[in-house]
């Protein structure tokens, strides 16, 4: 039988189940803390600490996708520190990397009042379209780093290992093994990976076509020929 725990979020008490994170507990009640790097689907690493929130007696915030619920804890999910924290993190996004399309991450900007020019002299991650197979292409530009598509490439859903990071610091990026083509890898095109990503670091082929201002016959032509070049 499952431990019930109480425990105080935004001054209200609340019952939760032991061994639920504290983003789940407020996801409950129906608080909203936000997420980037968390997804259903993947292991929760707490990387982006997009999801911080204030626990009293602790010195530092701490990422509520990962912390478990406590007996007697007295959380605070919009605290000043909170909400200046968040502030921050998106602002260091906005600076390095482009946000074009990850409208969630841009609604956030707003309701936290981030300012994409608080860092004009941060460094951007500039990165060339990588088009290597018929599936999807990868502009590292957009790329956060939230891990979602290294770990359902690994073992938290599809387990062909096919990618993963690369480099270290700032020139850490998602890479492949010896920074091989997608179609050398072990790569299967399930797409799982461009279904996880929250930036458009990952896109669908046909999509970035047809942006690129291709219309869908043109598309069907292109497939058909390189379809016939494989089973030659």
């Amino acid at each position: 039988m499952t431990e019930t725990i109480h425990l105080t979020i935004d001054g209200h008490e609340i019952s939760a189940e032991q061994g639920k994170t504290l983003l789940e507990v407020a996801r409950e009640i129906g608080k909203d803390i936000p997420t980037i790097c968390f997804h259903e689907a993947t292991t929760a690493n707490a990387l982006c600490r997009i999801c911080v929130v204030e626990v009293e007696g602790q010195r530092v915030l701490q990422p509520a996708c990962v912390v478990k619920a406590g007996a007697g804890m007295k959380v605070q999910t919009r605290s000043e520190k909170v909400i200046r924290a968040r502030r921050t993190i998106l602002e260091m996004l906005a600076s390095t990397m482009d946000l074009s399309e990850a409208p969630e991450i841009q609604n956030m900007m707003y309701e936290y009042g981030a300012s994409s020019s608080r860092f004009p002299e941060a460094e951007r991650r500039e990165s060339e379209v990588i088009d290597d197979n018929p599936m999807y292409v990868r502009d590292y530009s957009k790329c956060l780093l939230c891990w979602r598509c290294v770990q359902v490439c690994a073992d938290d859903a599809q387990y062909t290992f096919a990618i993963s990071f690369d480099g270290r610091g700032f020139d850490t990026q998602i890479g492949t093994f010896f920074d091989k083509t997608i179609p050398e890898t072990s790569c299967v095109l399930c797409g799982q990976c461009v279904g996880v990503c929250p930036t458009g670091a990952l896109k669908p082929k046909r999509e970035f076509l047809l942006e690129k201002g291709m219309s869908a016959q043109e598309i069907n032509v292109l497939n058909t020929g390189r379809k016939q070049r494989k089973q030659r």
